[in-house]
Order: C-alpha cells, then structure tokens, then sequence
C-alpha cells in the first residue's frame, strides 16, 4: 500500500507535522502516567481504525515495558481485569471523546466525574489534549492512507 501523500516530504504538511510532534513531547512531560497514555492513544487509534498509529503505540508501549496483555486487552477493556480504575475511567473518557459524532451529548457528565476522581486537574488537561491531539494524528494517516508496519520503537523520538 502507498501512501497518499508523503507527509514527511511535503513542506506545508512537514510545518504542520512538526507542531504536532511537538504537541506530543509536551503531553509527554506532562504528569499524566506514560502508561496511560500509551492505553489511550491506543485505544482512540483502534476506533479510528489507524493502523500506523495502531502499530507505533503497540511497540512503543511494549518497548516502555508494558505487557503484552495488557496491550492484547485494551480493545476488550471492559471485561479485562488488567487495568486499574483510573486506567479504565480513561479509558471510557477516550471512547466518548473519539466518538463524540455518535453521541448526541459527547462526554457524559458520569464519565467526567468518574476521570476527575482519579486524575488532577493538570493530568484532565493532559488526556483531554492527548485525545485531541491522537485524534488529529489517526484522521491525518487515515485520510492519507499511511501505510503500518515498519515502526521500530522511539523512532519518531
């Protein structure tokens, strides 16, 4: 499969691309759990269907120490035992806000609450731009058909 558009080789896209990379690094140093992070992009990127995205925070992940399990399990997190409840509340907060289109409300107020009871306030900011940013991520190599496979941990830095 070829890509529609090399990303990294187009200049207005390369512009772009940089600040969302840099986006990334600061969700990176945020307080919010590396492990986390790594559950949410990957479950947002499941949804979306990207499959480079799929691939990277698989690896990356697996890379980080996660096992593979967990990573196995976050499709079917719900009937999973891995997780911890602060992990699951995000993970819910990352469904409702991937699919904000099929629901007439977007994030419920229950799914809010239960995320604000075990995340600060610092850490909401943090997953609520993670999900906006991996979304931004998965819809860019969707639409442009990226191809996956070929990510070798750390690669994007």
């Amino acid at each position: 499969m070829d890509a529609r558009l090399n990303l990294f080789g187009n200049p207005t896209a390369g512009k772009i691309l940089k600040h969302i990379i840099a986006a990334g690094k600061a969700l990176a140093d945020s307080t919010l759990p590396a492990a986390t992070r790594e559950l949410v992009t990957l479950r947002a990127s499941q949804i979306n269907g990207c499959g480079v995205c799929v691939d990277m925070h698989t690896k990356d992940a697996a890379h980080a120490g996660e096992t593979l399990t967990r990573l196995n399990l976050v499709a079917a997190w719900r009937e999973a035992t891995v997780f911890t409840d602060a992990e699951r509340a995000a993970l819910e907060l990352t469904e409702q806000g991937t699919r904000i289109a099929d629901a007439a409300g977007g994030v419920t107020d229950e799914v809010w609450a239960n995320a604000a009871k075990h995340y600060t306030e610092d850490e909401l900011a943090a997953l609520v731009s993670l999900l906006a940013f991996i979304n931004a991520a998965n819809r860019v190599n969707v639409i442009t058909q990226q191809p996956a496979g070929d990510y070798q941990p750390g690669q994007h830095g």
